[in-house]
């Protein structure tokens, strides 16, 4: 009978640990699939007898008392699947034994809340109608009909796995799997819960008040940690997301934080100069319309747009002033108009280009460009 100890290359005295280590590194160089040299196969079978002995303390103790130890031929008796894969992979990352929990994190959900301007720009608080999954009251989530509970899996013994042992090249191969039985959890429910059908949930209709921050825009989410769907078996609930949708506002448009709004002008009263109001989101505001203003100037009221959502302050009111040219002008007036034109040389006018910078055509070409 061959040494175990010398099979291995290691002492009589090694630990488990150090033995382990030298049945992987032989394991991954002689194993049939990686090695095709001639005698590899016998070589890693004996490698592999040699650990089935040595990496069991019991076995070990009773070899090194003279007992051959090994409870069959080939790999050895019961050789598990998972030594193979210890070999390969250091044991690394290998999945719990045992069975499986019936509880889960529920999932998260989704809404869409519509709000308007005013909303966005200064917060507030709403009652929102969810409907999401709730842990069943009558059974509390376990999933069974009340009085009844679960009873262990005659299958697997309430383990959650079952093992199949197999002939390979390898030899006696054995796997561990989830038990068909009872899917892995150990236990079954004999009598599912009437009204949640065993799940532990039942959906239902509620009402929450969201504060919705100010400064929000469409696509914003807002996080509701745990009130989201409940998972099977009363397991933790998921997170309800709320995504803002802002309504279209009949007088501003949102430019990010900025508000623009626009405000006509008769064409005498941009001449001469006036003073206008305009009813904004904080209520009146009075415009100083200076004498000779042009279409396509802007008026900028400071601190009057959208709260910054991540900040403090807050965005600008634009008002673009579009001056407008009258229409159906009776004889006195055409005759006033006549006069004030030939005051200012202009009854025949010349036509010239504008230049880009600061002119109409250079901030509508601005515009169509996004800047």
């Amino acid at each position: 009978m061959s040494d175990h100890y010398q099979t291995l290359g290691v002492s009589r005295d090694a630990s488990q640990d150090e033995i382990k280590k030298a049945y992987r590194k032989l394991a991954r160089t002689l194993h049939p699939d990686v090695s095709t040299g001639p005698g590899s196969e016998d070589q890693f079978k004996s490698v592999s007898a040699a650990y089935d002995v040595l990496g069991d303390p019991a076995k070990r103790a009773a070899y090194d008392r003279g007992a051959d130890g090994l409870g069959g031929a080939g790999y050895g008796q019961g050789f598990s699947f998972s030594d193979i894969m210890d070999a390969f992979f250091g044991g690394q990352g290998a999945p719990d034994r045992g069975p499986r929990s019936r509880m889960r994190r529920g999932q998260d959900a989704l809404i869409r809340l519509q709000v308007d301007l005013a909303e966005a720009t200064f917060g507030g608080e709403r009652e929102i109608a969810v409907e999401t999954a709730v842990r069943c009251e009558t059974c509390h989530g376990e999933g069974a009909q009340p009085g009844t509970g679960t009873r262990r899996c005659d299958v697997c013994g309430g383990s959650g796995e079952v093992q199949h042992v197999q002939r390979s090249f390898l030899g006696q191969v054995m796997t561990t799997r989830p038990c068909s039985a009872c899917r892995g959890y150990g236990s079954v429910i004999e009598h599912p819960c009437v009204q949640c059908s065993g799940e532990g949930r039942v959906r239902s209709r509620r009402t929450l008040t969201l504060r919705v921050p100010a400064g929000v825009d469409t696509g914003t989410r807002i996080q509701l940690a745990g009130e989201g769907e409940v998972g099977i078996a009363g397991g933790p609930p998921g997170d309800l997301y709320v995504e803002i949708v802002v309504a279209q506002h009949p007088t501003f448009i949102r430019r990010g934080d900025d508000l623009h709004a626009r405000i006509a002008v008769p064409m005498t009263a941009a001449a001469l100069g006036t003073t206008l109001t305009l009813e904004s989101l904080d209520g009146v505001q009075t415009l100083e319309i200076e004498a000779g203003t042009q279409s396509g100037d802007t008026i900028t009221l400071r601190g009057l747009g959208v709260t910054h959502l991540r900040g403090a302050g807050r965005g600008d009111l634009v008002v673009d002033v579009e001056v407008e040219t009258p229409r159906g002008l009776d004889d006195e007036q055409r005759r006033l108009l006549g006069q004030l034109a030939a005051l200012r040389g202009e009854e025949r006018p010349e036509g010239r280009l504008a230049q880009h910078g600061g002119s109409l055509f250079g901030k509508l070409r601005d515009v169509l460009s996004g800047k």
